[in-house]
């Protein structure tokens, strides 16, 4: 039997104090929550975090009531769904009702942040803000998302736009936006791609035969193809160039280039991989992490062990578990990389020097200059998922692989260094 019930979790505290108010749906045994619009202030709950607020009760009461018609209008269904499914099909509207993509977004966002997934997150809100100047209007029905629709979109992103968006004093501040390039547009495009599908996952079940979302116009309207980007990969002698720069202590460039030079020690590790290391990924001299970005793709969770070598360890060591107090988030931290970056670069006449060249650079290096296979150098980025390639299903990992990389790229950086 399925039931539904209103919960306040402790350890979902907003910033501002409030805490979201969930749906608790369980199911087999099984639990699964459902956002809400909801908010509660400390002083609308009771001790044991049970709302007391009497009004909010009665508006969560009307909302819970038709979770649970819709339940018993589900009845012959329920023992073919497993509580994820069950709760898809209670938000899901009737198949006449219409379908607001806005209002989905804004929930499907507020999920991906729930997950740690920020980076797939924040360009899903350029696209419901893009979306809501286009149409004029803050809810948009799926329908208007078609292939007549989509090329003049395009149109539109590409001119100069200008816009109004809320301040964080919540007053009106107006901006001019460039038109998008052609990556740009690609980028844009992709991830309406991106929402238009987890919408269709949403609220359609073909094996139900439930189609809430008949129409696919990605299907007639092609997204345009991303451009062949610019190499960010650096020579040897422009990383001893940067290893030479000489920078303020405690300035932003020192950070930028100290982490930079972290990164490309550690075999092109991720800036928001070393914000987010902490003291126990430390172990024998080796940093163990999953790497951030395709860690929830992959069956081995992206795991990877470096050899936490001399010329890495005190920059490590400098920096681990106080990033987080100087930067709100991986975000902010990853924008100043990049301004120190710039400021380093425009010094010594490296052109768009950023903290991706790090790992560019050590993959280049390693393949180009110490000659190593790509499967090894592809292993050393952690770019190789150990868990679905059929041979590799047989053979253990082997780090020893990824220190000898490591070895040969610091030591021709080091001879280089030596010679200068």
């Amino acid at each position: 039997m399925a039931t539904i019930k209103e919960v306040v979790l402790k350890h979902h505290k907003k910033e501002d104090g409030t805490y979201n108010i969930k749906f608790r749906l369980t199911h087999n045994r099984k639990v699964t929550y459902i956002n809400t619009n909801h908010f509660a202030g400390e002083k609308q709950l009771k001790k044991d975090f049970t709302i007391k607020d009497r009004f909010l009760l009665s508006v969560i009461s009307t909302e819970i009531a038709k979770y649970r018609m819709r339940l018993l209008e589900l009845d012959c269904m329920l023992m073919h769904l497993d509580v994820k499914q069950l709760a898809n099909r209670l938000v899901q509207p009737d198949e006449n009702a219409v379908i607001d993509i806005i209002a989905f977004a804004r929930q499907y966002v507020s999920e991906l942040k729930e997950q740690g997934r920020n980076g797939t997150a924040y360009p899903i809100l350029t696209v419901i803000n893009s979306l809501c100047d286009y149409f004029g209007s803050q809810k948009v029905e799926i329908e208007r998302i078609n292939s007549i629709m989509l090329p003049d979109y395009e149109r539109y992103l590409r001119k100069e736009r200008r816009f109004k968006r809320k301040n964080q004093f919540g007053k009106d501040v107006y901006y001019v936006s460039k038109g998008l390039s052609d990556s740009g547009l690609h980028n844009h495009m992709r991830d309406l791609r991106t929402l238009f599908n987890a919408a269709r996952d949403r609220f359609n079940d073909e094996d139900l035969g439930l189609i809430s979302i008949k129409r696919y116009p990605f299907k007639k309207h092609k997204v345009i193809e991303a451009p062949m980007t610019a190499k960010r990969a650096l020579t040897v002698k422009q990383i001893v160039k940067i290893i030479g720069f000489k920078c303020n202590p405690g300035s932003r460039a020192e950070l930028a280039k100290e982490i930079f030079l972290l990164s490309f020690y550690m075999c092109g590790m991720n800036a928001k991989d070393i914000y987010d290391l902490s003291q126990s990924s430390i172990s024998n001299k080796r940093v163990n992490y999953n790497r951030s970005k395709t860690r929830s793709r992959r069956k081995d969770s992206a795991f990877i062990s470096i050899n936490l070598i001399p010329e890495a360890s005190p920059l490590l060591f400098k920096y681990i578990n106080r990033l987080r107090e100087r930067y709100a988030d991986s975000s902010n931290f990853n924008k100043a990389l990049n301004k120190g970056l710039k400021e380093i670069g425009e010094a010594i006449d490296i052109s768009s020097l950023t903290a991706y060249c790090a790992r560019h650079s050590f993959g280049s290096i390693a393949r180009n200059e110490c000659r190593f296979s790509k499967d090894d150098v592809a292993f050393a980025l952690n770019h190789i998922d150990h868990s679905t390639r059929t041979t590799d299903i047989y053979i253990k990992p082997d780090w020893r692989i990824i220190d000898d990389v490591q070895f040969k790229v610091v030591s021709l950086l080091k001879k280089c260094r030596d010679k200068h």
